[in-house]
C-alpha cells in the first residue's frame, strides 16, 4: 500500500494508524500548494479532489477520506483495537467518534486556515473550537482514550486534529484532561515515528 501525505496534515492519523498497525507500506509526499507528488506526479490525476489522505492499494485502486481509510487499515490488519469488530457496539463508538471529529472538528478549522477570513469571524470559529475541545476533554475523564482502555483510530484523528491548535496559536482552556491524553499518545511508538518521518520532530 502507499499513503499519499502532507506533512502535519490529517494524513498524518492514517500514517499513525499504518505503524499501528504493522502492514507494510510506502509514502510519497504531495506538495498542497502545486498539487505535485515527490516524484513529479500530478496529484489531481491521483486524487481529483486534491486534498490528502489517499491510500493506494496494492491492486491499483485508491481510498480517499481519513476516517474511511483508517477504518481499512485496521480491518486489513485484523486489529480489533485500532477499530472493533464489525457489528460490535465498541466499533460503533469508534465511528461515533470518526465522524463527530470529521464533521464537526475537523471542518471548523478551515476558515482558520483560510487567509480570506478577516480576525473577527475566525475569532467566532476559534470559540467554537475552544468549547468542543473543552467537552471532549470531560469525555476523556477516567479513561486513557477515547473510548476506552484502548488507543483507537479514532485516538489518532484527535491527537491530529489537536496538533493544528498550537500552530494557529489557538488557546485550549479547561482542557486539563485532553493535554495529559495528548502527551500519552504523543508518547507512542508509532505516532513518535510517523511524526519524524514527516519532519514533525527533531
Amino acid at each position: 500500500m502507499k499513503l499519499y501525505y502532507s506533512p502535519g496534515a490529517c494524513s498524518l492519523a492514517p500514517h499513525i494508524v499504518l505503524h499501528e498497525s504493522g502492514l507494510p507500506f510506502s509514502l510519497e509526499r504531495v506538495d498542497l500548494a502545486t498539487h505535485k507528488t515527490e516524484t513529479g506526479a500530478d496529484y489531481y490525476g491521483i486524487n481529483p479532489k486534491g486534498y490528502v489522505p489517499t491510500l493506494e492499494l496494492d491492486n491499483g485502486e485508491r481510498l480517499t477520506e481519513g476516517p474511511v481509510i483508517t477504518q481499512y487499515i485496521s480491518d486489513k490488519a485484523g486489529n480489533t483495537e485500532l477499530m472493533p469488530a464489525a457489528g460490535s457496539l465498541a466499533r460503533y463508538r469508534v465511528m461515533e467518534w470518526q465522524s463527530y471529529l470529521n464533521s464537526e472538528m475537523h471542518q471548523a478549522f478551515a476558515p482558520l486556515f483560510n487567509p480570506s477570513f478577516d480576525a473577527a469571524s475566525k475569532a467566532i470559529f476559534a470559540s467554537r473550537l475552544q468549547k468542543k475541545f473543552s467537552w471532549i476533554s470531560t469525555q476523556l475523564r477516567g479513561k486513557p482514550y477515547l473510548t476506552g482502555a484502548s488507543f483507537t483510530a479514532a485516538d489518532a484523528y484527535l491527537f491530529v486534529l489537536a496538533g493544528w491548535a498550537p500552530y494557529l496559536q489557538l488557546e485550549l482552556p479547561n482542557t486539563e484532561e485532553l493535554q495529559g491524553y495528548l502527551q500519552r499518545i504523543a508518547a507512542r511508538p508509532a505516532v513518535q515515528k510517523a511524526m519524524k518521518t514527516e519532519g514533525l520532530l527533531g
